[in-house]
C-alpha cells in the first residue's frame, strides 16, 4: 500500500514538474520565435518591394489590384511590430486599398444619381449617405498612403528650405509622386464626405512644393498637374499671377498621352468636375477615349494608366446618369451626348437568342 501511495505521489509530482517546466519554457519559446518573425518580416518587405510591386504595376485589372491592397496590407504591416515598417510598398498597398473604397463610393454615387433622376427620394438619400461614408473611408486610406510615402523617403514637405529625397530608381520616384497625388485625392474625398475624415488641408501646398522634386516630362506631366490642381484650390500658391492652371493641365494631359500614362488627364477631369468646367470635362473625356488608338502604354506602369481610365469613365458615367438615368453606353465613351450615329451605339444581336 505504501509502495502504491509512493508511486502515486511520485507520479503526480513528476507531472507537476513537467507542467512547470513547460510553463517556464514558454517565454523562451517566444524569444526563440522572434528572430524567425524578424526574418520573415524582412523577407516579406523585400519581396513586396522588389517583386510584388513591379508585378502589380504591370497589371491591367484594377479590381484585383485593389483587392490585393486590402488583403495584403494588414499582413505586411503586422511585421512592423518586429522590423521597420515597409513604408515604400506600404504606401502603394494603401493606395490600392483606397481605390477599393473609392470604387464602392462611385457605385453609391451612381445609385444616387439614378435614383434622383427617377425621382426616388428615399433611395437617393440612402445612396448619398453611403457615398459620403465610403468617401470618408477613402480619404482616411489615401491620407495614410501620403504619410507612408513621406516617411519612406524621410521627406518633410513643410521643411524650409525644401530638401528633395534621393531616389534610387524609377519605382522610388513614382511611389513618392503617387503619394503626393493620394494626399491631394484625400482632400477631394474628404470634401465629398462632408469633411468626415478631417483631412488636414495643408497637404495641398506641401504637395505643390514636393512635386518639383521629380521630373515633369519623364512622368507625363503628372507633377505639374498636381501643382495646377493646388493652384486652383489655393490661388495664392501660384508662382505668378499670369500662370493659368487650366493651360498647365491641358499641356500636362498632352504630355501624359506621349508618356503612355494618362494620370494627368484624370487630374484634369477631376479639376473640371470640382470647379465646374463642363467644356474642359467634355474635351478631356473625348481626348482620353481617342488616345486609346494612338498611344503606347508605358507597360511597366500600366496599372497607373488603367486606374486613370476608371476615373475618367466614372466622370462620364456620372454625367450620363445625371442627365439620362444610366451609365455611359457601350460605344459612347468619349461623348456626353446620345446624339451620334446609331451604328456607333450599343446594339444587341437577337439571333443568338433564337
Amino acid at each position: 500500500m505504501i509502495s502504491s501511495l509512493t508511486t502515486s505521489v511520485g507520479g503526480r509530482l513528476s507531472a507537476h514538474l513537467k507542467t512547470l517546466t513547460l510553463i517556464g519554457l514558454l517565454p523562451l519559446a517566444g524569444c526563440s520565435m522572434e528572430p524567425i518573425y524578424k526574418t520573415s518580416g524582412m523577407v516579406m518587405s523585400g519581396y513586396s518591394w522588389t517583386e510584388a510591386t513591379p508585378y502589380v504595376m504591370r497589371m491591367s485589372d484594377p479590381a484585383m489590384a485593389c483587392a490585393l491592397g486590402e488583403g495584403v496590407d494588414p499582413l505586411l504591416y503586422s511585421f512592423s511590430e518586429v522590423v521597420d515598417a515597409p513604408d515604400n510598398s506600404g504606401s502603394l498597398m494603401m493606395a490600392l486599398a483606397a481605390n477599393c473604397s473609392e470604387y464602392r463610393a462611385w457605385e453609391a454615387e451612381l445609385d444616387y444619381l439614378r435614383a434622383d433622376y427617377a425621382g426616388d427620394v428615399n433611395a437617393a438619400k440612402n445612396a448619398r449617405e453611403l457615398a459620403k461614408r465610403l468617401n470618408a473611408e477613402s480619404a482616411t486610406r489615401r491620407y495614410r498612403s501620403f504619410e507612408r510615402a513621406m516617411a519612406a523617403y524621410e521627406f518633410d514637405p513643410a521643411a524650409e528650405p525644401l530638401v528633395c529625397p534621393d531616389f534610387d530608381n524609377d519605382q522610388d520616384e513614382l511611389t513618392f509622386l503617387l503619394g503626393l497625388l493620394n494626399g491631394m485625392q484625400a482632400i477631394v474625398n474628404d470634401s465629398n464626405s462632408g469633411a468626415r475624415a478631417d483631412i488636414p488641408r495643408n497637404i495641398a501646398p506641401q504637395a505643390e512644393r514636393a512635386a518639383t522634386c521629380v521630373d515633369n516630362a519623364k512622368w507625363g506631366g503628372l507633377p505639374t498637374a498636381v501643382r495646377a490642381l493646388v493652384w486652383l484650390l489655393l490661388p495664392d500658391t501660384k508662382p505668378d499671377a499670369s500662370t493659368d492652371p487650366w493651360q498647365m493641365l491641358d499641356r500636362s494631359s498632352d504630355m501624359s498621352i506621349r508618356a503612355g500614362m494618362r494620370a494627368a488627364m484624370a487630374i484634369e477631369v477631376v479639376a473640371a468636375e470640382t470647379f465646374g468646367r463642363p467644356d474642359v470635362l467634355e474635351q478631356t473625356i473625348a481626348e482620353f477615349a481617342a488616345a486609346d488608338d494612338r498611344m503606347n502604354v508605358w507597360e511597366d506602369y500600366r496599372l497607373v494608366d488603367v486606374v486613370a481610365g476608371t476615373i475618367v469613365l466614372f466622370a462620364s458615367d456620372k454625367y450620363w446618369a445625371a442627365n439620362y438615368g444610366h451609365r455611359t453606353p457601350q460605344g459612347a465613351f468619349g461623348t456626353l451626348s446620345p446624339e451620334r450615329p446609331a451604328t456607333d451605339m450599343e446594339t444587341m444581336d437577337l439571333d443568338g437568342l433564337l
